[in-house]
């Protein structure tokens, strides 16, 4: 039963700016579920009918291949693609975030982080020209030695690709695409670390290496994964620069090296699209929704991590 000190207390009105500000994210939030649930509609009314569809009415399929056969190796290129990109950046990231976050001086590191977060704007193309044009060809000759001399490993079985245009090169140019998402993500959160924390860790005798990997590294751990996951969906989902460096091809291959390749759902929907007809539109927007479905279960992975640590975190 309230109190009559609790009956006679006047409720505080809301003020006008509060409830604009209210109803806007209100909004805003609904607006992202209504477009997310309309990309899934369109999708999956449209992507069905290819799933289902009879392999001799689909141009793009290979002779015996039904729809199951034609996905299998784009989600192996998909995943392929991204885990190599993923393992390439996450070292290099993880370290220059550190650097500027805990060893740089503080003008160096304005800079870096200024040079880091440009990164991120350049556009997709920009990364496949120099991919294509330039990496590809400086790095051929580095494929021809492992070829020759670690061609008993199965990643680099060979025979090299003449162009320099390999999966590798591909999964090169993603994880210069995703670095500076991971690196700026993991920067913010490293610099969250409680002061209070290293200093106590310094104060027992704790190395800054130490401080770094005992204190700064577990308390930044959930946004570091944050920062990867979305990482990896910038690569799962890259177009134009896996299509402008990679022939790929309908193969599941872990050889990383060769001419004959594996492509991603995106660059094959980007490459074959235009000329696209009919049933086969529809095929390849049923790749596109396996895509968009692979994407929503990383980000969840991702969100179930977070959530696991987010008591002893700033990630969230």
């Amino acid at each position: 039963m309230s109190s009559p000190a609790a009956k006679l207390r006047p409720k505080s009105a809301q003020r006008p700016g509060d409830r604009v500000f209210s109803a806007s994210a209100l909004t805003a939030g609904s607006l992202i579920l209504a477009i997310l649930a309309a990309v899934a509609g369109f999708l999956i009314l449209e992507g069905v009918p290819g799933v289902f569809a009879d392999p001799s009415e689909v141009s793009i399929f290979d002779d015996g291949v039904d729809f199951v056969g034609f996905v299998i190796p784009l989600i192996f290129g998909t995943l392929w693609a991204a885990a190599l990109a993923l393992v390439m950046a996450m070292p290099v990231a993880l370290g220059i975030a550190l650097f500027i976050s805990h060893y740089a001086p503080r003008r160096l590191a304005a800079g870096l982080g200024y040079i880091i977060d440009l990164l991120a704007a350049v556009p997709s193309v920009v990364f496949g020209l120099w991919g294509a044009n330039v990496l590809a060809p400086m790095i051929q000759p580095a494929y021809t030695w492992l070829a020759e001399n670690l061609g008993f490993i199965p990643l680099f079985a060979g025979p090299a690709s003449g162009t320099g245009r390999t999966i590798l090169t591909a999964a090169i140019v993603l994880a210069v695409m995703v670095l500076p998402i991971i690196t700026a993500i993991s920067r913010e959160v490293f610099l969250q670390t409680p002061r209070l924390y290293e200093e106590a860790a310094l104060a027992l005798g704790a190395t800054r290496w130490e401080v770094i990997s005992t204190v700064v590294l577990p308390f930044g751990r959930p946004g570091v994964i944050s920062g990867a996951m979305l990482g990896l969906g910038r690569a799962l989902g890259e177009t134009m620069a896996v299509a402008m460096v990679l022939s790929g091809s309908g193969i599941i291959s872990f050889d990383l090296i060769s001419s004959v390749n594996p492509t991603t759902i995106a660059a094959n929907v980007a490459l074959r699209f235009p000329e696209a007809y009919g049933i086969n539109v529809n095929v390849l927007i049923a790749t596109g929704l396996i895509l968009f479905a692979i994407t929503l279960v990383v980000n969840s992975i991702a969100r179930y991590i977070v959530n696991r640590r987010k008591e002893f975190s700033g990630a969230n």
